[in-house]
């Protein structure tokens, strides 16, 4: 009757840190919207919301990690169970960078705002991001119905991703070669580009997670990358999104 108890008080607790996982992921998904909206629309006020919104998905994402850690500490969860309050911290951890990438995009955004635009550069940018919120969409999908084959075709879906980001650095070049006057708007671009490719990098890690979390083992195979640019985005860059 006690270890019944246990049980049922463990899934009680599973279940609201899950909802909260889920409401967070929400949130992310929101600010790569808003933010790829923003700076298709170069509305400044929009872009601030979207850095201001990134609050909630931190403080989400610090209960989240504190809930998980009482769980295994006062319940001690063993197997599946134990499978799924790891996943969860490292769902959570993903989707907080992604948080921080969203907001490094709409902090760049309010500087382009006050610049000449580059010609079809915020369109292939949101076009990317939205890519990459729907990989999001099918990975928070996948890990709620333990769904492995979907998880599977997020990771895959991933090489399209790296494809938009490498015909873009590809395009920002020749803006700033054709005209030097382009370069600081086609830098600011360029980081944001790398940001959403990076983002797709942490869903496709969460696709991992819910792999593992269903089969027990990571995925053996490597996940497919589409030719690199050959350009680092300096760490300065790095440090910005963890701001």
């Amino acid at each position: 009757m006690i270890d019944q108890h246990i049980a049922s008080a463990f899934d009680r607790d599973l279940e609201e840190i899950q909802a909260h996982l889920m409401k967070m992921g929400g949130l992310v998904e929101n600010a790569i919207r808003e933010g790829a909206k923003s700076l298709k629309s170069r509305d400044e006020e929009l872009a601030e919301e979207v850095r201001k919104a990134d609050r909630q998905i931190d403080a989400l994402d610090m209960q989240i990690q504190e809930e998980c850690a009482r769980v295994l500490a006062l319940r001690q969860p063993i197997a599946s169970d134990l499978r799924t309050v790891l996943t969860v911290m490292k769902v959570a951890a993903n989707l907080e960078r992604i948080g921080d990438y969203a907001k490094n995009m709409a902090k760049r955004t309010t500087v382009l705002v006050h610049m000449q635009p580059i010609d079809g550069a915020s369109g292939a940018i949101k076009r990317m991001a939205s890519e990459v919120r729907q990989m999001l969409t099918d990975a928070l999908d996948a890990y709620i119905r333990r769904d492995e084959e979907l998880a599977h075709d997020v990771r895959h879906r991933d090489l399209e991703v790296d494809q938009m980001y490498n015909a873009l650095f590809r395009e920002f070049l020749t803006f700033m070669m054709e005209d030097p006057r382009n370069i600081t708007s086609c830098m600011h671009l360029h980081f944001i580009a790398k940001n959403i490719e990076r983002m797709g990098d942490h869903v496709t890690s969460i696709a991992d997670q819910v792999i593992y979390l269903v089969s027990g083992e990571l995925p053996d195979e490597a996940r497919p990358k589409g030719n690199s640019a050959n350009y680092e985005v300096p760490s300065e860059d790095t440090s910005e999104a963890e701001a």
